[in-house]
């Protein structure tokens, strides 16, 4: 069959995970190759079963319901949780497209679905290859004939934290509200911002180190500022910041060049809203 034009945007060298692999298995998996998200698919058939994302993880580790894994099983000790099989917190209702799709029918399900990335499937439901919003945005920046103000695709009213936000109450904050970045702010002064797969970094270099002789409120009420402060975890140690009159255009091009995934808006000093590449994604969808 001939393959549709979501193959062009797609990652089609796609690495996953079977499920029975271990939770610490896939989030050292994640940090080391840099992936917000992997599929789960059976280790011979290569099938599709699920799909694990860094919110899925900081959900365990602290920021939702599936840490009462932690809580019920393991009476806290997260030492022994992390061992589970990733089965026990992947999302298995997955939403995919066939190979055969295009481009735009991927564009409009991950809109509808309010998903970050799709598994592209075969006919026999084996993964095929990955389609995100990155590849998305990356796409976008070679559409030189679409351009829009920022201030119309920007999302308004950021939520924020401060330096004294521990690493529990941030990572509450982004299971609830269902984001996947917080800008860092203090007295009005924005002091940088952090993405989920910062908290994958934390736990994976730092936090089960000091599992060994503390236990997991140590790490959970630690404040963010230890984690900002840090080179090793910190992804983006300066935001992206542009005004609410520039161009779509110019600020896809800055994310791409950094390969980061937003850009802050600020005007006067302050904070005024976010642009992310679900942003763009909408904008895309807008103009097709």
């Amino acid at each position: 069959m001939k393959l549709g034009s979501v193959m062009n945007l797609a990652t089609r060298d796609v690495k996953t995970i079977p499920p029975r692999s271990t939770i610490m298995n896939a989030l050292k998996t994640m940090v080391n190759a840099g992936f917000r998200r992997m599929p789960v698919a059976d280790a011979g058939t290569k099938k599709l079963m699920g799909i694990v994302s860094a919110t899925d993880i900081i959900n365990f580790l602290g920021g939702g319901e599936k840490h009462k894994i932690v809580e019920n099983r393991y009476e806290g000790n997260l030492a022994k949780a992390i061992n589970e099989s990733i089965d026990e917190i992947m999302t298995r209702d997955v939403v995919s497209v066939r190979y055969t799709d295009s481009w735009e029918d991927a564009v409009e399900l991950m809109i509808e679905k309010n998903v970050g990335g799709c598994p592209i499937v075969d006919n026999d439901g084996k993964v095929f290859g990955i389609v995100t919003e990155r590849d998305i945005v990356k796409f976008l920046a070679s559409q030189r004939r679409l351009d829009g103000v920022v201030r119309d695709y920007m999302t308004p009213r950021v939520v924020t934290v401060t330096p004294n936000t521990t690493v529990r109450e941030a990572m509450e904050i982004m299971i609830s509200k269902r984001i996947r970045r917080l800008p860092i702010v203090k007295d009005g002064i924005l002091y940088g911002i952090l993405v989920s797969t910062d908290f994958l970094r934390y736990f994976a270099k730092d936090a089960f180190k000091m599992l060994e002789t503390g236990n997991i409120k140590d790490v959970l009420n630690k404040s963010i500022h230890e984690i900002a402060s840090n080179s090793n975890v910190l992804k983006y140690r300066e935001p992206l910041v542009f005004e609410s009159r520039d161009k779509i255009s110019d600020v896809v091009r800055s994310m791409v060049e950094k390969g980061v995934g937003c850009a802050l808006i600020v005007e006067n000093g302050k904070l005024e809203g976010i642009i992310t590449e679900r942003d763009l994604m909408k904008f895309l969808y807008s103009n097709i």
